[in-house]
């Protein structure tokens, strides 16, 4: 009798030690003998001691931040870049099967892959098209992380810092466009001021009385400050209208 309590207790206590609890955002792939058995799915389940083993992996979204490094562009600049890859598993067993450490790998495929598309575009087209860099950069390495099992969602990149000499040579360029659009704009507003001279004096030229209108409005315009002293020199004009009135 005693021992059929010793058997008993040995049976709940293997069974207790089997139960293994996998939570909503985990999931455990489990093998028996050392061979692959199935994926657990969240829930209680039995993972009977010595004869099998698990490992859990969470599925969330994870946010890896690619630590800044150097990268040559297309025309040889050199620059420092950094982002974050977010990614997340959609199939547990590739990921423990296929890939030694898929965090490890994933963050060193990043690195590899931001240098290579960095390499291939100008610094113009790095500062310039940043989220189309971005979508490149994750497309190449969802292609590659595929057969692990994991799907990169996005990738940002969270700065590009140039050398001080390139970036004084940025602000020489930019100083330089803004003056001469400056030089543009003033040039074009002088030519259309010019053209709306030459249609004013055209139309007070072919007006009779237009031109000493203008006089009147002008004196009107300067006499409203008593301090000044004013010399009138009256135009041809107003010396016709004169005659004709007389």
């Amino acid at each position: 009798m005693d021992l059929f309590y010793i058997i008993l207790i040995i049976i709940v206590v293997i069974i207790l030690a089997s139960i293994k609890q996998i939570n909503e955002y985990e999931r455990g792939v489990k093998f028996r003998f050392g061979k692959f058995v199935k994926v657990l799915t969240p829930g209680w389940k039995l993972v009977l001691p010595i004869f099998e083993s698990y490992r859990k992996v969470d599925i969330r979204t994870k946010a890896v931040d690619v630590p800044s490094q150097e990268a040559i562009t297309k025309d040889n600049v050199s620059v420092q870049i950094n982002a974050v890859i977010y990614y997340k598993l959609f199939d547990a067993s590739k990921a423990i099967l296929a890939v030694e450490n898929f965090y490890y790998a994933v963050g060193q495929l990043a690195q590899t892959t931001m240098r290579n598309v960095v390499g291939s575009v100008s610094l113009d087209e790095l500062l310039a098209e940043r989220d189309k860099i971005s979508t490149e950069i994750c497309k190449i390495i969802d292609d590659a992380t595929d057969p692990w099992g994991i799907k990169v969602e996005n990738v940002e990149l969270k700065d590009v810092s140039l050398p001080e000499d390139m970036k004084r040579v940025l602000a020489i360029a930019a100083e330089a466009e803004r003056e001469k659009l400056a030089v543009v704009t003033k040039a074009k507003g002088e030519v259309e001021a010019s053209n709306n001279l030459a249609k004013a004096a055209d139309i007070m030229a072919k007006t009779p009385g237009a031109m000493h209108l203008r006089t009147l409005s002008t004196l009107s315009d300067i006499s409203s400050d008593k301090s000044n002293t004013v010399v009138v020199c009256l135009p041809v004009e107003v010396l016709e209208a004169m005659k004709g009135k007389k």
